[in-house]
Order: C-alpha cells, then sequence, then structure tokens
C-alpha cells in the first residue's frame, strides 16, 4: 500500500496537528487532553464537535474550546441551540440543563452572549488538501453515525465514501478506529496506536475526549503529522467529574456511572 506522507508527495503540511471531539462538557478530560497537547509542542487543534451535553461544565469547555483553530458544529450542540431531537430522555435532559447554564442569570451578559455566538457560528464541515473534517459523517456531518459494524452495511459505506476525496475525520460515536473503502475496520491498537494513511479513501474515528465508549475510560484523540494519523490516550480524574454530575439533579448518574466504564 502506497505511503502518501507529506513529505514525500507534499499533500499533507508538515504541521502537527490535534484532532479533538466529543468534549461533552467534560472538563476535567478536556484540561488533561490539552496539556498532553502542550507536551507534545502540538500547533494547531481542530475540534470535530459535540462541545457539550451530558457534562457538567459547559460554560468552561466552550471558553476552552474557542482557542480551537477549527470547531465544528455537533449534534448536541446544535441540540442546546435548537430544540433537540431524536435524544433520548437522559440526553434530551441534559440538553435542557445544559441551555439552562448558558443563560446564567449570574453570570456576565456579556460572557453568556459570546458563547451562544460562537455555537451558533459554527459550521458543519472543513475541507483541505482532500481532508474532509465532520462531527457524524461525509453525507450526514451532523447526525449519521457510522459504528465499526457498519462495515458490512455495503451499501452505506459506498455511498458514504462516494462523498469523500481523500480521508475523512470524524467523531459522535465515541469509537476510536479507521475504516477503509475495502470495508475494513480497524481499533487503534489494532494498528498500535499509529496508522499512515494509504492511497486509498479512509475514515478516521478519532474518539471522544470526554466521553470514551470503547471500553476505555481514557480520554482519546487523534494527532496528525505529515499523513500519519496517533492515537492518544490520556488519563484524568474521571471521579471528579461523576461527583459533579451526581450533585446535579438534571444530569442522570448514568452519566457519570458511564465514565468509569468507558461505555
Amino acid at each position: 500500500m502506497p505511503d502518501l506522507r507529506g513529505g514525500r508527495d507534499g499533500r499533507y503540511p508538515g504541521v502537527k496537528r490535534a484532532l479533538i471531539s466529543d468534549i461533552h462538557g467534560n472538563l476535567e478530560a478536556f484540561e488533561a487532553v490539552l496539556a498532553d497537547i502542550r507536551e507534545q509542542g502540538i500547533s494547531e487543534v481542530y475540534c470535530l464537535g459535540d462541545i457539550i451535553g451530558y457534562g457538567p461544565n459547559p460554560r468552561e469547555c466552550i471558553d476552552l474550546v474557542i482557542q480551537c483553530d477549527v470547531c465544528l458544529l455537533g449534534n448536541h450542540d446544535q441540540g442546546a441551540l435548537f430544540d433537540p431531537e431524536g435524544f433520548n430522555t437522559g440526553a434530551e435532559r441534559a440538553i435542557f440543563w445544559t441551555r439552562q447554564q448558558l443563560e446564567n442569570p449570574q453570570g456576565s451578559p456579556a460572557d453568556n452572549a459570546r458563547r451562544w455566538e460562537f455555537l451558533g457560528e459554527l459550521p458543519r464541515n472543513h475541507r483541505e488538501n482532500g481532508l474532509l473534517f465532520v462531527h457524524g459523517s461525509a453525507r450526514n456531518p451532523l447526525n449519521e453515525y457510522v459504528f465499526p459494524e457498519d462495515v458490512y452495511n455495503e451499501r452505506k459505506m459506498e455511498k458514504i465514501f462516494s462523498l469523500i476525496e481523500h480521508v475523512c475525520f470524524q467523531g459522535h460515536t465515541h469509537v476510536p478506529g479507521i475504516f477503509t473503502e475495502s470495508l475494513n475496520f480497524y481499533t487503534p491498537e489494532e494498528l498500535g496506536l499509529q496508522y499512515t494513511l494509504p492511497a486509498e479513501k479512509a475514515m478516521v474515528n478519532v474518539g471522544s475526549v470526554g466521553q470514551p465508549r470503547d471500553g476505555d475510560p481514557r480520554a482519546c484523540f487523534v494527532v496528525l503529522e505529515d499523513g500519519v494519523v496517533k492515537f492518544r490516550r490520556v488519563d484524568y480524574d474521571f471521579e471528579k467529574t461523576i461527583k459533579k454530575i451526581y450533585d446535579t439533579p438534571d444530569l442522570d448518574n448514568f452519566l457519570g456511572d458511564r465514565l468509569r466504564l468507558g461505555r
């Protein structure tokens, strides 16, 4: 399989870039990931959406993500802006609670307005040099899930891949890994946590910062440099986040419990 790293064909800039997604109001996880990003000397950060929803610190997470070079709209972000649709009861309650926090009457009106304005201006996708960045999928950037088992749904995958020029980076499922156009899915562990982007098309799920669902409770994100994808896992104090959720009546305890399990 040909190696298309930037140093060979110039397709990819030599910029070390962090790709994060699905923070979901988890400040402890987000701060730990940002510290890891700084330690690696990474110069650019792209966020693929779902800054808020589920977690207990929506305001603080928005204030941090504003500093990202690119930030996209996620379905939970949209749910806070408009009436949530298609969410389960726990997720819907969390979105209404999140909206209340963003309308915080005790807070600064200017800060409240700044956060709402930021969310309202988030794009649904970003393209550059054959790379597509979305929250959900190339076909439905906001809401479509692409799960590992979808490699057996040939029709779905062919339609999505037809919309991708070379590589699509996405989140939404909270399950990190690589989908190839030959209809294979590889977990980060199967790849040794590193993957050189091939000539064939690929989809890269960058995992979740604030609510991993692949059985590993550590925060997950991706580093992209010279056409090489590296998966990073970062420990954080999830018990602190869980306590905040338990102490918030409008957030279901389950949203905290699952952080221990990475599910």
